[in-house]
């Protein structure tokens, strides 16, 4: 009978133990997950207009709007699937607005019955006449939490800090033109702050925060006039306004990590919806590691959980994920 060698016992037990944290940890989540039913109000940034995200796997998710979307809501719904997490997900998006047009046009729809998640975002700049302005966010997220409160009042709501736009930093008609890139994003994170300070119980979704850090980890390029540096990606998409598939994929780990409490490193460099949108295991494994230093920084993730041992290795076995 031949010895089984060394190294390949202890590989098979470190596997093993791995896939018992595993399994531990997606029960902790699942036990601390809001759960039930989410709604995602917002425009473009939230159904991925310029990316395959768009319409990916729209038939997973309801766009009340009948406009059959998927984009990061279904992202999000693939990402809690594989982590074993029951959410059923909706979206209820329309280009180029604010969580004020929403109010004014939406509220039947949206009021159709009582959610237990919502999360919302505001227009790119915080205010299309007057960028950098947060009044209108403010006065919009506060009335919007009013109206979801009104059918549900334990009903969890999360505004999404979005990324800073390169046309509004790198082009002369640009808002924050002549400034780093950063400035736009901290001027939006300091609006929608503001705006979670004016209603209280309001979670701040540090989307825009981690597309920075992505670019100061060397994993995303931070200017894409100038060209895109080797081995980094490029967040927006051409239009360098709106994301490409991999900001997308990083705000959809950043809103996984924020609304369930999981690591988004916990679904592993084979993630199924990376594999099926193309990206790399090194370029999924490279964002679900940016996703999981900011919540940690924002205080929202304090431990990591363990790296799964399957990996998804074939458009069959993503497809079973659904």
């Amino acid at each position: 009978m031949r010895t089984m060698p060394t190294d390949t016992r202890k590989q098979i037990l470190h596997r093993a133990r791995r896939r018992t944290q595993w399994a531990l940890a997606l029960l902790c989540v699942a036990g601390n997950s809001f759960g039930g039913s989410i709604l995602f109000i917002g425009n473009s940034f939230t159904f991925a207009f310029g990316s395959p995200v768009q319409y990916y796997r729209a038939d997973t998710v309801t766009d009340l709007n009948s406009a059959g979307q998927g984009g990061v809501p279904a992202l999000f719904k693939s990402f809690t699937v594989q982590a074993g997490l029951n959410y059923d997900v909706y979206l209820e998006t329309e280009p180029g607005v604010g969580i004020d047009w929403h109010l004014q046009h939406k509220l039947a729809v949206i009021g159709q019955r009582p959610w237990d998640t919502v999360i919302m975002h505001g227009y790119s700049t915080l205010d299309p006449k007057k960028p950098g302005d947060p009044a209108v966010l403010i006065a919009s997220v506060r009335q919007m939490a009013g109206f979801l409160r009104a059918r549900n009042a334990k009903v969890k709501i999360g505004v999404m800090a979005t990324w800073p736009r390169a046309d509004q930093t790198y082009q002369p008609r640009g808002a924050w033109f002549g400034k780093p890139i950063e400035a736009m994003a901290h001027d939006v994170r300091d609006g929608y702050n503001r705006a979670a300070a004016g209603t209280p119980g309001i979670k701040v979704i540090p989307v825009g925060d981690a597309w920075i850090r992505a670019m100061h980890a060397g994993v995303a390029d931070s200017n894409p006039f100038d060209g895109i540096e080797a081995g980094k990606v490029n967040l927006w998409a051409d239009d360098s306004y709106h994301a490409s598939t991999y900001g997308d994929y990083l705000e959809a780990l950043v809103l996984f990590g924020s609304i369930t409490g999981g690591d988004p490193r916990g679904l592993g460099d084979h993630e199924c919806s990376g594999f099926e949108l193309g990206l790399s295991a090194a370029q999924v494994t490279a964002l679900q590691q940016v996703a999981f230093d900011q919540l940690a920084a924002e205080g929202t993730l304090k431990a990591a959980m363990p790296t799964p041992a399957a990996k998804i290795t074939s458009a069959l076995k993503c497809k079973a994920s659904r």
